[in-house]
């Protein structure tokens, strides 16, 4: 790490009256995890990093290959707002990159992975530029502090409801912009107890490193207020889930590289075929954006969830979407909203994944084809045949498959963490597959 920037994060520290800096990174399930050190430990940590043991992080390394360390990148530094009223000190919070014992960053850690796909990007001229809608659901506790997992879905969007959770969606702005992020709208959403907060679009990085910490912000801040934030993709039977639509374009040279003044979207060659990619390798990549056997509860037709692999302008049950844009903001803002994502996977994952096949697109010139602006929830399996749409897969199991026998995942991921992240998600599913839920009980062991 440059002298420099190892000076200029130690004044800060010594400003802000620092007494613990917090080490965060999080493995490939989008888990963050923590070290945390006394600051004048900071010196050694930012010159040489601070070591951990990888075989206990999942998806990282096997026991006998554990020796890791953390190197802290400073441009993360951020005082943690809901730390800092305690006694003891300030803390501090530093995002750090995964390194192996030969100083080679560790190619199983998603920061890395996404930092890898980037690079692609770079030798090509563009950069990547991302900014999700993170739903999530806030659950009142109990005096027991069980969690009161209840919702209506009686369509309060976008209503004012100035509840308790009002001023915990405040609170969670204020600190993350203490922090030096910037979020642009807090709704109410379309399902009781349910909420949305958006991050201002920014470089890819940047962006999967202030989703990670919109996610703990918020579950901080709803336990300190007696509340339960998850993000979870489907709480509920019947109701909808929690997405991440993300936001996407890719900038050359300064300028929009989606953005096409004479074209009837406004979209620029390089931006269809760009979309093109995401929709031909969209079946592949899934279980990456859609990582977990709940998610493929949401992704069901009849809940704005879009699980028909198309595009469109309007239609909102495509699964990517071109945003109108105000006039005057087009080469700034032209864009593609891909809908399928969720939060509960690992934003650096889910943004590596969409920015390959989108290259891959563009690499081989692919074509997209034409938008389909029907509600596709009325289509049947015809009409679908007809259009040449195909659907996502429709669980954790069909997704795995896709990955397997795919190629996108593989190559992003590398060989070693591609195989370790299809054996924890086949694991997942066999745990889910030999469960017997409630809905089996109700239904073959009835009460008389």
């Amino acid at each position: 790490m440059p002298k420099d920037a190892i000076k200029e994060t130690l004044a800060r520290v010594k400003k802000d009256k620092v007494s613990f800096v917090d080490l965060q990174f999080s493995d490939f399930l989008g888990t963050i995890k923590n070290s945390t050190i006394p600051s004048y430990n900071l010196p050694e940590a930012l010159e040489r990093g601070i070591w951990i043991d990888g075989s206990s992080i999942e998806g990282f390394a096997r026991i006998h290959e554990s020796d890791m360390f953390l190197m802290p990148d400073p441009s993360s530094y951020a005082l943690l707002p809901w730390r800092n009223h305690e006694t003891g000190g300030r803390v501090v919070r530093l995002i750090c990159d995964v390194y192996k014992p030969n100083h080679e960053p560790f190619e199983g850690d998603p920061r890395n992975i996404l930092k890898r796909v980037l690079e692609k990007a770079k030798k090509m001229s563009y950069e990547f530029y991302a900014g999700p809608e993170c739903e999530f659901f806030l659950f009142k506790k109990d005096e027991n502090g069980k969690i009161t997992n209840q919702s209506q879905g009686n369509g309060f969007y976008f209503n004012l409801i100035m509840d308790e959770s009002y001023g915990i969606k405040r609170e969670i702005m204020e600190a993350l912009e203490a922090m030096g992020i910037v979020t642009e709208t807090s709704t109410y959403e379309v399902a009781d107890n349910q909420h949305e907060i958006d991050i201002r679009y920014d470089k890819a990085l940047k962006t999967a490193d202030n989703t990670l910490t919109l996610k703990m912000a918020a579950k901080f801040i709803a336990h300190k207020h007696g509340y339960y934030a998850t993000f979870m993709p489907k709480p509920f039977y019947g109701i909808n889930g929690s997405g991440m639509h993300t936001h996407q374009s890719l900038w050359k040279n300064g300028k929009n590289a989606f953005y096409d003044k004479g074209d009837k979207y406004g979209l620029s060659k390089i931006a269809y075929q760009f979309l093109a990619g995401q929709l031909t390798y969209a079946r592949e990549i899934a279980g990456v954006f859609a990582p977990t056997v709940n998610s493929y509860k949401r992704l069901t037709p009849g809940f704005e969830a879009p699980a028909y692999v198309c595009w469109a302008r309007i239609n909102r049950s495509a699964l990517i979407r071109i945003p109108q844009i105000s006039k005057g903001y087009e080469d700034r803002a032209t864009r593609i909203e891909i809908r399928c994502p969720d939060p509960s996977g690992n934003p650096y994952l889910t943004l590596a994944v969409l920015l390959e096949s989108g290259l891959e697109g563009i690499k081989k010139g692919l074509k997209a084809p034409s938008p389909v602006e029907e509600n596709l929830f009325e289509f049947d399996d015809a009409k679908l045949s007809k259009y040449y749409i195909t659907k996502l897969p429709a669980s954790l199991r069909e997704a795995m498959i896709e990955i397997e026998k795919g190629k996108i995942v593989r190559e992003v991921f590398g060989e070693y963490t591609w195989g370790r992240y299809l054996e924890a998600k086949k694991e997942e599913w066999d745990d889910f597959r030999t469960h017997v839920t409630d809905w089996e009980v109700a239904r073959y062991l009835p009460t008389l």
